[in-house]
């Protein structure tokens, strides 16, 4: 039996006058990627520093400004890196990197070595706060953990008196989702005091769901607490570093940002340690679909699936939001069918905002305009099918001929699994257009009569055909050519044929494009009735071809 008495719930704060929750985002926050650093020390196989610059590079491009790039007194790659970001000067003068570092003298002596010629950084140091870790690993009290946090600030303010570039302290009470809040907050004021932080001088106080521990609410709730609880919120930046160990690090990151955080912390695609970091590209395509600027470049997400799959060697989940391969296709018949009834309502009302069903924006948008998104397989229906038609090779098929015409993908996917538009058009090209045998149209001779004096039909046709391969012709009357081949069939073959309906359209423009003709056929002796199809670049041809394609289906057999 599952032991779930092992485990209590965490603790969660009283807070009944929160305000988050009556709150809308409204504005991108400060990003900061820590793909170079929290993302690569999760990696089995961690990035050498030719791809740690490549990816840097992208970053910047993407609209990132603040980066961290590493712990590099901690990894000598890392320093390696570093230097070379600066010495190749490879850092724009809008882009600043962040350095990680414990709250350990010679570590902040070697982060202020690798940062030297860096015309501004951010040190972010650290140590935890919890009570499990205060208790487990470090065996101190409230006054030793936070005592190294006040050392820690002053040994980096000692050493950025020195700096030939500017610094800005960030600090994070590590393992703050189990930390009393109050005790959280002690800490980060005794860190703002050492510094002397101000408006004109802020400081980054970085509250990280290290350990995402339960509820986004509980978190947004401890994030608005802390916020309003600092004697001079206006000398803090407030950052916020979520990860995913409940699945809801992105939900976590949406309601801290509502409860009053600046700035967040994450990965691209929430690569981080054991389930991850936020996903800055998904909160970013959330802002994005509501109609917020995410202030990053987020248009091409194939490249960006590119970069970081060749770079961090990990595959983007096809279900992922956003970015997955799946993630805008449907297989189901239902959404199929609401997606192509969407799609036409939106061309056809112009309307500025994009509102199809099942669809948030439009793939376009990021990037996807050239995958599919309408896939064909054994859980797919008749809209599917019609909207690959009419999509990828310009068929309007009549509404009543959907159903017949997905019944025939629906055997081949119930056979092989998925099927691809090229498979759909062979089939389509198989069952209807070459639809040949047993009777195959070849000539046809049209007279027409219209405004002389005739007894009954104003039409005659001339009609070549062959019969089980036998050349036959026959000549008939009517109203019209439609009319005068069925009734020259129904002379010549015996078959009791009633025409149901009529349709076509062009395939494509311009002077010399074909048509495509529709035509659902009866058999009044059987009651069984069928579509057929033809083209040509003669309207009169192209239907005359469909009638002999729904004779063949209805006959063939015989």
């Amino acid at each position: 039996m599952l032991n779930y008495k092992r485990y209590r719930r965490n603790p969660v704060i009283h807070y009944p006058e929160r305000e988050w929750v009556n709150k809308e985002i409204q504005k991108a926050p400060i990003w900061c990627s820590v793909d170079l650093r929290d993302g690569n020390q999760a990696l089995i196989d961690p990035m050498v520093v030719s791809e740690k610059i490549e990816l840097f590079q992208y970053m910047v491009k993407m609209g990132f400004k603040e980066i961290e790039v590493g712990f590099p007194a901690a990894s000598q790659i890392e320093y390696d890196f570093l230097r070379e970001l600066i010495e190749r000067k490879l850092i724009p003068d809008d882009v600043v990197v962040q350095v990680l570092t414990q709250c350990r003298e010679e570590l902040i002596d070697r982060t202020f070595e690798s940062i030297k010629g860096c015309k501004k950084a951010i040190v972010h140091i650290y140590n935890s706060t919890s009570v499990l870790q205060r208790e487990v690993v470090f065996k101190m009290n409230k006054e030793q953990i936070k005592q190294i946090a006040i050392d820690g600030t002053r040994m980096v303010k000692e050493r950025a008196k020195n700096f030939d570039g500017e610094i800005i302290l960030e600090y994070s009470p590590e393992s703050f989702t189990g930390t009393e809040p109050e005790y959280a907050l002690e800490v980060c004021e005794a860190v703002l005091k050492e510094w002397g932080a101000s408006k004109d001088n802020k400081v980054i106080i970085n509250l990280p769901s290290t350990v995402e521990m339960t509820t986004p609410n509980v978190y947004a709730d401890i994030i608005e607490w802390e916020s309003k609880h600092f004697k001079d919120r206006e000398s803090v930046i407030l950052s916020v570093h979520p990860h995913n160990d409940r699945g809801t690090g992105v939900a976590a990151t949406e309601l801290a940002l509502l409860a009053g955080a600046d700035r967040v912390e994450g990965t691209l695609f929430g690569n981080g340690e054991r389930t991850g970091n936020v996903d800055i590209l998904t909160v970013a395509y959330n802002m994005f679909s509501q109609g917020i600027d995410p202030e990053l470049d987020i248009s091409r997400v194939n490249e960006i699936i590119e970069i970081y799959e060749r770079l961090v060697k990990m595959p983007v989940h096809p279900r992922h939001p956003y970015a997955g391969k799946l993630v805008f296709t449907a297989f189901s018949g239902s959404h199929q069918d609401a997606i192509n009834k969407g799609i036409k309502a939106m061309k056809e009302s112009k309307s500025e905002y994009w509102q199809v069903p099942y669809l948030p924006i439009d793939p376009a948008d990021i990037g996807r305009e050239y995958e599919p998104i309408v896939r064909i397989n054994s859980q797919s229906g008749k809209g599917g099918v019609a909207f690959i038609m009419d999509t990828y090779f310009g068929y309007k098929l009549p509404k009543g001929m959907h159903k017949e015409f997905s019944n025939v993908i629906q055997a081949i996917s119930e056979k092989q699994g998925e099927v691809s538009p090229e498979e759909i058009m062979d089939a389509f090209t198989a069952s209807y257009l070459d639809k040949k045998e047993p009777y195959h149209f070849k000539k046809l001779r049209v007279e027409d009569f219209e405004g002389e004096k005739r007894e009954e039909f104003d039409t005659t046709v001339f009609v070549d055909y062959t019969d089980h391969g036998v050349a036959k012709s026959f000549e008939a009357s009517g109203n019209g050519p439609i009319d005068a081949v069925k009734r020259g069939l129904i002379a010549e073959l015996g078959y009791d044929i009633k025409i149901l309906d009529y349709e076509e359209h062009a395939l494509q423009a311009g002077s010399n494009s074909k048509a495509a003709a529709y035509i659902h056929l009866l058999d009044i002796d059987s009651g069984r009735v069928t579509y057929g199809v033809g083209e040509s670049s003669n309207i009169t041809r192209a239907s005359v071809r469909a009638i002999f394609s729904a004779l063949n289906r209805l006959f063939g057999d015989k």
